[in-house]
């Protein structure tokens, strides 16, 4: 009798098993996928693809800019804070920490990090857009939130198979 290998138990096992995630874990699901990014004008500005891991209880991304630069974050829920966490870290020893939600339809990540003229704060906000592409803005605030400025402001769209 021939038996499959180890290795496929555990795949198989994850094709037949029904989900064990929680509504809350699907919040980001909007996400996943294949994506081309522009900025509002057109101009290509990379490509990333964001696959989900363990079940779907977590999400990498693979971020690789159009000019040079590449970056690769971990996303999951946080069930005992009510709250989604991404981490964050680039090909040139960047890295960022974010935690936040849902605020309506938008996923919105909050975090902070050290400029050289004192603290930044980081707000992230992906909002799904009716035409399917998703909108990625990133913004930071030296001056403790009073202000607002845009560092990235992109717009996914699903590469076609």
């Amino acid at each position: 009798m021939h038996q499959a290998p180890l290795l496929l138990v555990p795949a198989l096992l994850g094709a037949i098993a029904p989900s064990t995630r929680t509504p809350e874990q699907r919040q980001f699901d909007f996400w996943v996928g294949d994506w081309e990014v522009h900025d509002a004008k057109g101009q290509r500005l990379g490509h990333n693809r964001v696959v989900a891991l363990l079940d779907g209880a977590v999400l990498q991304e693979h971020w690789q800019g159009s000019q040079g630069g590449a970056g690769t974050s971990l996303n999951t829920y946080l069930p005992a804070r009510k709250a989604w966490r991404q981490c964050w870290v680039d090909a040139k020893g960047g890295s960022l920490e974010l935690l936040g939600g849902l605020e309506g339809a938008s996923m919105v990540l909050r975090g902070t990090t050290e400029g050289p003229k004192g603290r930044v704060l980081e707000r992230i906000t992906w909002t799904p857009l009716p035409d399917g592409r998703v909108r990625q803005l990133w913004e930071q605030s030296p001056d403790g939130g009073a202000t607002w400025k845009v560092s990235f402001d992109g717009y996914y769209s699903r590469v076609k198979p």
